[in-house]
């Protein structure tokens, strides 16, 4: 059975025709004129989503026929505790990977000129897993891709460990080798990892990763690309180990960035049994407008989809 059948299956009979969403390969280039079924994507509709807009365009393009712009404009009151304004395109329920299953995402990017400067909450990609309604709290992305003052950086959390008591500090926001720069939650249960950072960062941009944990281990030159209006294609791969056996791996225009290697995502009670992916612009409340382009997506268990050949060589 051709893969657009399949998916055309899962979404309407979910039980009977997919059993493995994870043996699927979506893609999606934006090239039409709405959300195709070979993509399994869709614009969640809720009054945060409001903010937001979606446009199937074809004058910013990295690829194909056409992009996705996505925008938000202010929805909240100013000061307003707890309100975000987001534009945000999600993968279809019925699709999704189950939690600790390894999948790769490719996914081009460009920020619309200029991109947010402010010291502010603004998120562009990110993954989490489904919250059940017995479970307690709010539980953050185990890895996103957010800005802040102009600058890139990726996070990943997990649930909260105490470091040990001689463990180092950060010096100029860098922890020494088999450490890694983390925030401390303890009033979520949870911990949040800086894992990699674009050009121009400082520790002023990210004071909060203030401690040094091991549960959470880096390798790779950890650099992602400048946000500005220029396209970059970007390739995560996913797999949650809230254990210790977690892996992420972070690609950016063929090269690697960054693999993230321990514990990576929750275990908490009540959490649905599926990890899912989202993107577009995400913030607190804030002023203006703001802009981002998308094209080229593709999810799959295939490395080499997305990555050269080479690049994929011993890779899960």
């Amino acid at each position: 059975m051709r893969t657009s059948a399949l998916m055309l299956l899962c979404l309407l009979l979910p039980r009977v025709a997919c059993a493995d969403p994870a043996t699927l390969t979506l893609r999606y280039g934006f090239d039409g004129q709405d959300f195709a079924p070979e993509g399994g994507l869709y614009y969640r509709e809720n009054y945060e989503q409001s903010a937001g807009h979606t446009e199937f365009q074809r004058s910013v393009v990295r690829a194909g026929a056409g992009a996705l712009r996505l925008w938000i404009e202010p929805l909240c009151q100013p000061g307003e505790e707890g309100c975000s304004e987001r534009a945000e395109i999600w993968e279809q329920t019925a699709l999704r990977v189950p939690y600790e299953t390894g999948v790769w995402y490719g996914l081009s990017m460009r920020f619309d000129d200029p991109p947010p400067a402010l010291d502010h909450r603004y998120v562009v990609m990110q993954w989490k897993r489904e919250i059940g309604p017995d479970a307690e709290g709010d539980f953050s992305p185990f890895l996103a891709l957010r800005l802040r003052s102009g600058v890139v950086f990726a996070t990943v959390e997990t649930n909260f460990r105490a470091p040990p008591a001689d463990a180092p500090r950060p010096v100029a926001g860098r922890c020494p080798a088999g450490w890694t720069p983390v925030w401390l939650r303890p009033g979520t249960r949870q911990m949040r990892a800086l894992v990699a950072t674009g050009p121009h960062w400082t520790d002023d941009v990210t004071t909060e990763f203030d401690r040094c944990t091991d549960a959470i281990r880096i390798e790779g030159p950890g650099l992602l690309p400048v946000a500005a209006a220029q396209w970059h294609d970007y390739a995560f791969y996913t797999r949650p180990g809230p254990g210790g056996d977690g892996l992420i791996r972070i690609f950016a225009d063929g090269a690697p960035v960054v693999t993230v290697r321990g514990r990576i995502g929750h275990a908490d009670h009540g959490l649905g049994q599926n990890q899912y992916f989202k993107f577009g612009p995400y913030r607190d409340g804030g002023e203006g407008t703001w802009a981002m382009y998308y094209d080229s997506f593709i999810r799959t268990p295939d490395c080499t989809a997305l990555l050269p050949a080479g690049a994929c060589t011993g890779l899960e």
